[in-house]
């Protein structure tokens, strides 16, 4: 009898376990909280000095978050270190399960991590890094390179026994860590396949208009030459492909542009740059940062980090050519991105 009970107990309570188990299996997953303090989202502030807006940065995080487990608590910095602080501050009083930041200003942020780190909440950087947090970042040098090296293999293919000239265009007075890191980039992958070429710097001083102005003047000394242009946003390569139009230069020229934000690539009923349907376009491609898509990247890092799993300490952008060629391919022609 003792051992008929003692069987009976054993089976009873493995039932109870399958049965907990499955209630388990098939419970709602644990919602986390998380907070995104955003860059700057004052209307017309350019993010990076690309042609992204705060605004669509935040989109990206609210469309990505509706799929995840996550309530999202968002932040603007303003571009302001105090106000960045202050907001951290603010996250750690709403016992945020996470945060992900995103400021620019290195005092700051080493003050944030030290406050998410007394308050024991995880803390995830983005494009600036902050002090023990894994951080998420565009790769300003491999952006830079790929269009430089784009330019140089354009040349080599179709100007073989021509004399070139290349020229970086933007504001290359920027002492913006990622401005500088990009003009590093071009010129480094103008000299692989270019090797005794050496771009001039064009400064627009982040103006479009100055922009396309000052490479008139510079095409103007520049006859019976080709010239290789690579623009450090788009903005600045649409004010360049202009000027190049209006010197009656298309067959001399051919530029290649930072960012691929929707001037370039539009929409389902915009006006696309980058298109097969326009392969004339002296325009030959832009470098994705994808900054129109950072939630897609970056939430499912910290849905990682909040399940106790390990991560990267960096994870970088995959920057690829947008071109003619594979422009569907990356932003499809219907009002989806």
């Amino acid at each position: 009898m003792t051992a008929f009970r003692m069987k009976r107990r054993h089976f009873l309570l493995a039932t109870l376990a399958v049965i907990s188990a499955k209630r388990v299996a098939g419970a709602e997953p644990r919602r986390f909280r998380v907070a995104f303090a955003n860059l700057n989202e004052e209307p017309g502030t350019r993010i990076d000095g690309l042609g992204f807006t705060g605004a669509e940065i935040r989109r990206s995080f609210e469309l990505a978050s509706r799929s995840l487990p996550l309530d999202m608590i968002y932040y603007d910095n303003g571009g302001d270190a105090e106000k960045a602080v202050g907001n951290a501050r603010d996250a750690v009083s709403s016992k945020v399960d996470l945060l992900i930041e995103y400021n620019s200003d290195a005092k700051a942020n080493a003050e944030i991590g030290r406050q998410l780190k007394t308050a024991g909440i995880p803390l995830l950087a983005v494009n600036y890094s902050i002090p023990g947090a894994p951080l998420y970042t565009a790769d300003s040098i491999a952006a830079g390179r790929i269009a430089g090296q784009a330019l140089g293999k354009f040349a080599k293919e179709n100007w073989p026994d021509q004399t070139l000239v290349a020229a970086i265009i933007g504001d290359v007075s920027d002492p913006g860590a990622a401005v500088t890191a990009r003009i590093q980039g071009l010129t480094e992958g103008l000299r692989q396949e270019l090797p005794d070429l050496s771009p001039v710097q064009l400064d627009s001083a982040g103006h479009s208009v100055r922009a396309g102005s000052v490479l008139a003047k510079f095409l103007a000394t520049q006859t019976r030459r080709k010239i290789l242009v690579a623009a450090l946003d788009d903005a600045s390569a649409l004010a360049a492909k202009s000027a190049v139009e209006t010197a009656g230069r298309m067959s001399d020229c051919v530029i290649v542009s930072q960012g691929a934000d929707r001037s370039i690539h539009g929409g389902a009923s915009e006006k696309k740059e980058i298109d097969p349907a326009n392969r004339g376009s002296v325009i030959l491609g832009s470098v994705a940062y994808f900054f129109d898509r950072y939630g897609y990247e970056i939430l499912p890092i910290a849905l990682r980090m909040l399940r106790g799993e390990q991560v990267p300490p960096q994870t970088l952008t995959k920057h690829v050519l947008i071109s003619a060629k594979n422009v569907f391919v990356e932003y499809p022609p219907v009002d989806m991105n």
